[in-house]
């Protein structure tokens, strides 16, 4: 498998990643494992300015019962205790690295405006993904892996994807 780096900004001035640093760092997924290219562009976002990396997972949850939400499609202990692990598992690569890191979980039905808050709160200057393969805007609106990409739209930092095309 071809593992590609696909960076874009909202501005144009993005710097590429080879000069890009930043103070603050969100290392986000939207369920998925961490892709471990991902983690590795994260440390070295961060450790260019001895930044930060909050490391953000997103539970899903699956809808709502008239407008409010049922404890029965919210995450079970089973997957929540799939993204700790997984949160854990970033965490501990960045310390490993030299980067501080934390790392935080949020289950919700609207994962690019979560992500894209949570960034906004912890003053972010980059926001890393993994991605999959992008999809036309007919499939890939329905598709819950294409997340990476509405981030992408919506962000007003650089957002840099890091997936397996294919």
């Amino acid at each position: 498998m071809d593992v590609r780096l696909r960076m874009t900004a909202r501005s144009r001035t993005a710097a590429p990643v080879g000069s890009a640093s930043a103070s603050s760092v969100l290392l986000a997924s939207e369920g998925r494992p961490f892709d471990e290219e991902a983690v590795r562009l994260a440390a070295r976002l961060a450790r260019g300015r001895r930044g930060h990396v909050r490391v953000l997972s997103i539970a899903r949850m699956w809808g709502t019962s008239f407008g409010l939400p049922h404890p029965g499609l919210l995450p079970n202990k089973r997957e929540m205790a799939e993204y700790e692990s997984n949160v854990a598992k970033a965490v501990r690569a960045l310390k490993r690295a030299g980067v501080s890191a934390d790392g935080h979980i949020i289950s919700t039905r609207k994962p690019t405006k979560s992500i894209l808050g949570e960034a906004e709160r912890q003053e972010c200057e980059a926001i890393v993904m993994g991605a999959d393969a992008r999809r036309t805007w007919l499939v890939g609106d329905f598709m819950w892996s294409q997340e990476p990409y509405r981030v992408r739209r919506r962000a007003r930092v650089p957002v840099y994807l890091v997936g397996r095309d294919g």
